[in-house]
């Protein structure tokens, strides 16, 4: 596949798409290819906001990322959204309509939105976002928005994939502390009480004085910032104030961010390892049968699982 560098650095989106299914290709060679041409951009790289923004389904999420787009694009800002969608367990497909979701913002010529499928990957992210976040950046955009699946527990990656990680949720206090899962609260950098007009006000309100408190007690080495704020999209409100937000956390917390990047980088290498190992795993034909020997000898008890795993570990590593 022919990846013109030059129309990719300039901004090209032919450029940039092409470059993207190389990357999210399962082709061997493909995935060479992408390395490559991804070690040869890496120094273009690096320089955009990474925002990861999460939530529970029906919360907003594309409305929101829509409005914080066009917002993003009258200051003069170029966008990316990397838009990741739930694939199905039984067929693998994907409805991937955030283009039509973000109608508007679809429209905008310094704007890209790429829909991507989780491919049932638990973490909230597709798993070439990474990559495919670092073309987006070579490709000249300020403003990398991920948008994840939004299925509570399982959202942990996104968190080590971005800068900032925000975290929409209704109006609706204490069933939104008993029902969202505390992991997620953890991660998170921000969290944005959505919907919050007409009869929801009050609730909004309360909510985020709920969330400040909880917020307040939860320390963790990655978060930058407990913050919680309103929006409503309807009443498009919110927006300005969160993107002025954001930009304040990065004035105040540049070497804290870079230092967050750099043990990202280190997660990363552990996680692409461990996908490279099982792909190995699955490539080895002695392997797949010894597996299945030794997975009846584990059902018939007559052999441990760690003797079996011991086997697989040695005739994976015998030259």
């Amino acid at each position: 596949m022919q990846i013109d560098i030059q129309k990719l650095k300039s901004g090209n989106i032919r450029s940039l798409s092409k470059f993207i299914t190389l990357i999210e290709s399962k082709k061997s060679e493909h995935q060479k290819e992408a390395q490559s041409l991804l070690n040869e951009i890496l120094p273009l790289t690096g320089d955009s906001i990474r925002i990861g923004i999460s939530g529970t389904p029906g919360v907003g999420k594309s409305t929101f990322i829509e409005s914080l787009g066009l917002h993003l694009i009258d200051k003069g800002l170029k966008v990316a959204v990397l838009a990741i969608d739930p694939s199905s367990p039984l067929s693998g497909g994907s409805l991937l309509g955030d283009k039509t979701r973000m109608e508007k913002l679809a429209q905008e010529k310094n704007a890209f939105i790429r829909p991507t499928p989780s491919s049932g990957n638990l973490g909230g992210v597709a798993l070439k976002t990474r990559e495919v976040m670092l073309a987006c950046e070579a490709a000249g955009y300020d403003v990398v928005l991920i948008e994840t699946v939004g299925v509570g527990q399982s959202e942990y990656d996104v968190a080590n994939i971005v800068d900032l990680f925000t975290v929409l949720l209704l109006p609706g206090g204490g069933d939104e502390l008993q029902g969202i899962k505390k992991g997620i609260i953890e991660l998170c950098d921000n969290i944005v009480i959505n919907k919050a007009d007409g009869d929801n006000k009050q609730k909004a309100h309360d909510t985020m004085v709920q969330y400040k408190s909880a917020l307040g007690v939860i320390k963790t080495e990655q978060k930058i910032g407990a913050n919680v704020m309103m929006s409503s999209a309807l009443e498009n409100k919110g927006v300005t104030e969160y993107w002025e937000l954001i930009e304040k956390i990065y004035q105040e917390n540049q070497e804290k961010i870079q230092l967050k990047r750099k043990r990202q980088n280190q997660d990363w290498l552990k996680k692409l390892f461990n996908e490279l190992l099982e792909n190995k795993v699955r490539a080895n034909p002695s392997l797949q049968s010894e597996w299945t020997k030794l997975n009846d000898n584990i059902l018939n008890e007559v052999e441990t699982p760690l003797s079996a795993a011991n086997k697989l570990i040695q005739i994976l590593f015998s030259k």
